[in-house]
């Protein structure tokens, strides 16, 4: 079996049955260490019996400071998404936000979302960049107001719970079109992260840049990501949760689950469908329903975790 890292490009057949997961915000659930997943507006009608032993909250892409069709007002639809998850009947315990959190690299851009996250009472919130937020300053005005916490260029890991959550960078000094790279000293840094844990942890890794070989011609993929999936094999069970593509795929190689997640700014277009990456055009009515949040949901008990995507409809 080829590598996710250095597989071809997504076929057709493929892609198509990725795209069941498309337009829809997405609801984690973890048992016993493995995701599945529901919508958000499942997620509102659960059963408060069994909500799980805690759950959070990936959202991705906010490009604050874009103003562009198709969408003029990225700030408002950000908003919205931040109100969906705010009244979910079972509070998150954190929420990630897998980068590009500004569109400029700007202060008042990365102030905005810090604002609104903090006005939702979030217990906590993890950030990693991604090159919108790194391209300007390599990322210097990014890590002072959410690098707290970070070793290097702003990578991380935390317990909780029982699960490792490991936040890897992979865009410093990307360039346009160019693939994501974890680089050597953070290599080495997960390496020494992992060695202590045993198999059998949980682990649920968090970047930017997809982990795998989404679409090379257009960059999307890591050049070294296989290394660090080497690393992780080991374990039982582990869930890879980027951004970057603005659209949700999943792909299973093995005990990995690699997750995209739709952006909240705007859409892009389907692997190969059109001359390069970018802002999809997307008719106003469509808008809302091309972008989405996802909300995981942990149950520490055999059996199978929940992964659901909703829409900001």
């Amino acid at each position: 079996m080829k590598s996710p890292i250095v597989s071809d490009e997504i076929d057709r057949r493929g892609f198509l049955k990725c795209m069941a997961w498309a337009g829809t915000g997405v609801v984690w659930t973890i048992s016993g260490g493995i995701l599945s997943s529901c919508s958000l507006p499942q997620a509102a009608s659960n059963d408060p019996k069994t909500p799980g032993d805690f759950n959070f909250v990936q959202v991705s892409d906010s490009h604050i400071g874009f103003s562009n069709v198709p969408n003029q007002d990225v700030t408002a639809t950000f908003q919205k998404a931040v109100a969906k998850v705010t009244s979910l009947p079972n509070k998150p315990a954190f929420l990630l936000h897998t980068g590009d959190v500004s569109h400029l690299s700007k202060p008042d851009q990365y102030d905005t979302v810090n604002q609104m996250l903090t006005g939702a009472k979030f217990d906590q919130v993890f950030y990693v960049p991604g090159e919108h937020d790194t391209f300007v300053d390599n990322g210097s005005a990014f890590l002072q107001r959410f690098g707290n916490g970070s070793v290097g260029n702003g990578w991380r890991s935390f317990d909780y719970k029982g699960v490792h959550f490991l936040g890897l960078v992979n865009v410093w000094n990307l360039k346009a079109g160019g693939f994501g790279v974890l680089g050597d000293d953070q290599l080495a840094w997960l390496k020494q992260d992992l060695d202590p844990l045993s198999a059998s942890t949980p682990v649920v890794v968090y970047a930017h840049v997809p982990l795998w070989a989404v679409y090379p011609s257009w960059g999307w993929g890591t050049t070294d990501a296989e290394q660090a999936l080497t690393l992780l094999r080991r374990f039982g069970s582990v869930t890879v949760l980027n951004g970057h593509i603005h659209q949700v795929l999943q792909k299973v190689e093995g005990n990995v689950t690699f997750h995209t997640a739709a952006s909240t700014a705007f859409p892009q277009p389907a692997p190969g469908a059109g001359p390069a990456p970018g802002p999809l055009r997307v008719v106003p009515e469509q808008l809302l329903s091309s972008l989405g949040v996802r909300q995981v949901n942990y149950v520490a008990k055999a059996g199978a975790p929940v992964v659901v995507d909703a829409q900001l409809t």
